[in-house]
């Protein structure tokens, strides 16, 4: 089960968290498939943030494709830019630039690949919540 779009515009960054509920809506409704309420808030935060930031430092179109496999959403954003992007130190002072970090925090897996042309940012959000209790997922250490 998966959907593709491609965006090209900073007032599309809406439809592409539209998308992502949508899919994972239908996931249950249609398939049965489990998705809690944290996963529901975390795909529309890491969708938000990975095309936004494609959008922002990449020019033309990003790729939006969401797919499930092993119990979670891969949320995958292709773009245009060879550039990697940069995760900065945490830093409480700093005024925005934390879209990656928070991406990072609620994802089971992040993964950054080159592409012939640009590159492709993935990263998983389990569909169910974690008995343990952990929010993102994660086995506890």
């Amino acid at each position: 089960m998966a959907v593709s779009a491609a965006f090209g515009g900073s007032a599309e960054i809406g439809e592409a968290r539209d998308l992502a509920r949508d899919f994972l809506t239908s996931l249950q409704a249609v398939h049965g498939l489990p998705v809690s309420a944290r996963a529901m808030g975390m795909v529309q935060l890491v969708v938000s943030e990975l095309v936004t930031n494609a959008r922002k430092y990449a020019p033309g179109p990003c790729l939006l494709t969401l797919e499930v496999a092993d119990g979670a959403v891969q949320v995958s954003v292709w773009d245009s830019s060879i550039t990697l992007p940069t995760v900065l130190a945490a830093d409480p002072e700093r005024i925005g630039q934390h879209g990656l970090e928070l991406v990072m925090a609620v994802c089971e897996t992040f993964c950054v690949q080159r592409e012939p042309v640009g590159k492709r940012i993935t990263a998983a959000v389990m569909l169910a919540d974690d008995p343990g209790g952990d929010a993102s997922g994660r086995q506890a250490m």
